[in-house]
């Protein structure tokens, strides 16, 4: 199955601009706003409220004062959860982002679903390669294949180690916003869903590479919706399909990302899912990463 409809967010207790981070997430913006943490609070509350008021279930955990963790909003980049069971912990970029990883959480979750083995990647963060989830994947977990735009945060070799433990086929591909400078994650400018693909095509400059994903994408089945470089700084491209209770397919994002889209587009999409979205300004300024960003999916078998 592509979607679930078991989401895992952390609630944030100090969320701030990072500046382990921004040298290479050029979605990040430093303002001189003082109430940041008590304005994402407000807009992770409201998002949270809104999955669950359309039946989407969501477990959420706390963050903690102490190690200091601003980004730990975005659970989706330390942790990934599969339909056998297994859970992935990744290799961070930013020392303050491995602290994230905790395994309280993971016992939390157990009580709930079957966790068959725990693959740990972090130990790559010593040769200095990372790997950061389900931001610098997108997973077609239908059809096993692992999209990754490479960049100082997504190394070849762990990509390849992983797909090698999950049996997915790595697509990697170089990708560059306006300026000529590389996207840090996959999932700012790419979404799949189950029959439908959104990416910013033209952010893949090589016409190889730009041509093997097309190919990839189209061969898998999906309808490519493509957005524009505008549209990703937008975070278009940070969208999730999730499935909800009533097994309704959703399309989660942004209050800019839905705005940004034209007419044409929105009509795309909303042959395949109907589309809700939250306001979410503070932290896509301050953090760099939108709604897809905060949702860690949770595709582990239920316990009867």
């Amino acid at each position: 199955m592509q979607s679930t409809s078991h989401i895992l967010m952390i609630r944030p207790v100090d969320f701030k601009f990072n500046e382990q981070t921004a040298g290479n997430n050029k979605f990040q913006i430093a303002t001189t706003e003082t109430n940041v943490q008590t304005a994402a609070l407000k807009e992770f509350d409201a998002f949270a409220d809104l999955l669950r008021k359309n039946k989407v279930d969501v477990t959420v955990v706390d963050d903690t004062l102490q190690p200091e963790t601003p980004d730990s909003i975005f659970p989706n980049n330390w942790v990934s959860f599969h339909e056998d069971g297994s859970v992935y912990l990744y290799p961070m970029f930013s020392e303050n982002r491995r602290l994230e990883r905790r395994r309280e959480i993971l016992d939390e979750l157990k009580d709930k679903f079957e966790v068959s083995h725990i693959s740990d990647l972090s130990f790559y963060e010593h040769q200095h390669a990372f790997l950061e989830g389900t931001g610098s994947m997108v997973l077609d977990r239908t059809n096993k294949i692992a999209y990754a735009c490479l960049s100082v945060r997504t190394d070849e070799e762990v990509l390849n180690n992983f797909c090698l433990l999950t049996g997915y086929e790595p697509v990697a591909f170089q990708a560059v916003d306006g300026s000529n400078f590389p996207i840090y994650h996959t999932n700012v400018m790419m979404c799949i869903g189950d029959r439908f693909a959104v990416i910013c095509l033209d952010s893949i400059r090589d016409p190889e590479e730009k041509m093997n994903v097309t190919i990839s994408l189209k061969g898998s089945g999906k309808e490519i919706i493509e957005i524009s470089l505008e549209q990703m700084n937008k975070f278009a491209g940070n969208m999730l399909q999730v499935t909800n209770a009533d097994d309704e397919s959703l399309l989660v994002m942004s209050e800019q990302a839905y705005l940004s889209l034209n007419t044409e587009q929105i009509a795309a999409l909303e042959q395949y899912s109907r589309i809700i979205y939250t306001p979410l300004y503070t932290i896509e300024k301050n953090g760099g990463g939108s709604a897809r960003c905060m949702l860690a999916e949770i595709h582990l078998p239920v316990k009867e």
